[in-house]
């Protein structure tokens, strides 16, 4: 019977008295499956070190991986509403107040500035996929347009980090309007001589892409990102053609001319402390 238990002289101990495994210590990569501790894989920018796989971040991820805790959210207190009130939109504030409660955000954009080095401050709009697959509804445009705003006027560079299934249907004109508001203070960003870098994520689609997202004086994307407008499937189905193998993939998508460059995250900040050093031509930032 002790053979049976396995408690015999040692030889491991009983099931119950095992020791559980706390809840978030380890971390399964997507692609790959296999298992690193949670603080290592954070540690690497949430990229696997095996496969190279980008975990999906959220935007304080990327404040902390540019900024440190040392930034300041821009903002904040800009709030949804739904502007149409249309019978079948009904259910709308509804989703807000859950997708609030959820993700702790107020909309599917933040804004922050901080220093990325000791010479060089940034602007950062970063998107979130977890706040309505990343919608760019009326709250996201406004974000991008006042965060434009602000670093022209104050001379700032700025990024754009998208993440986005594309325009907020229940918002409809509304938000496709945001298209326009955003590309049209990106001209004047650029007659201002204020450098703008675009970073596109899995995924950039729709509007987003149609938009501010390639507008950038730099195009940069993260590996094995999703980039395109409308999904694969419907691609398919209206050309009525098979798609070329990794289609719509940023790889696809730099071979094809629509990208400058693809930037692993964990060399983000040092890729992005040096363009913008180029870009204001002034002296590349030692030890940064």
């Amino acid at each position: 019977m002790s053979w049976y238990k396995r408690v015999k002289e040692g030889i491991t101990t009983l099931t119950s008295e095992k020791k559980s495994v706390p809840d978030g210590l380890w971390h399964k990569c997507s692609k790959c499956k296999k298992t690193l501790l949670a603080t290592d894989h954070q540690a690497n920018s949430y990229v696997c070190p095996h496969c190279n796989y980008h975990d999906k971040i959220g935007s304080h991820e990327y404040f902390e991986l540019l900024f440190g805790e040392n930034f300041e959210e821009l903002f904040a207190g800009i709030l949804p509403s739904d502007p149409l009130a249309f019978k079948d939109t009904k259910e709308y504030a509804k989703r807000l107040k859950e997708s609030q409660d959820k993700s702790g955000m107020t909309d599917a954009m933040r804004v922050a500035v901080g220093q990325l080095s000791y010479d060089m401050k940034l602007v950062v709009a970063c998107m979130d996929f977890g706040f309505i697959g990343g919608s760019m509804g009326s709250v996201v445009g406004e974000k991008i347009a006042r965060a434009i705003d602000y670093a022209r006027e104050n001379r700032i560079p700025l990024l754009i980090i998208s993440k986005s299934g594309g325009a907020r249907m229940m918002e409809a004109a509304f938000s496709l309007m945001q298209m326009a508001k955003t590309s049209a203070k990106l001209a004047l960003l650029g007659q201002a001589g204020v450098p703008y870098i675009s970073l596109l994520t899995d995924p950039t689609t729709g509007g987003v892409t149609a938009s501010f997202a390639m507008l950038g004086d730099v195009n940069i994307a993260e590996p094995e990102a999703l980039i395109g407008f409308a999904g694969p499937r419907v691609i398919r189905e209206t050309i009525g053609k098979d798609l070329p193998k990794g289609f719509q993939s940023s790889e696809f998508v730099l071979e094809h001319g629509f990208l400058d460059l693809i930037v692993n995250r964990t060399e983000l900040k040092n890729k992005l402390n040096d363009l913008l050093h180029h870009m204001m031509k002034t002296p590349f930032a030692q030890n940064s």
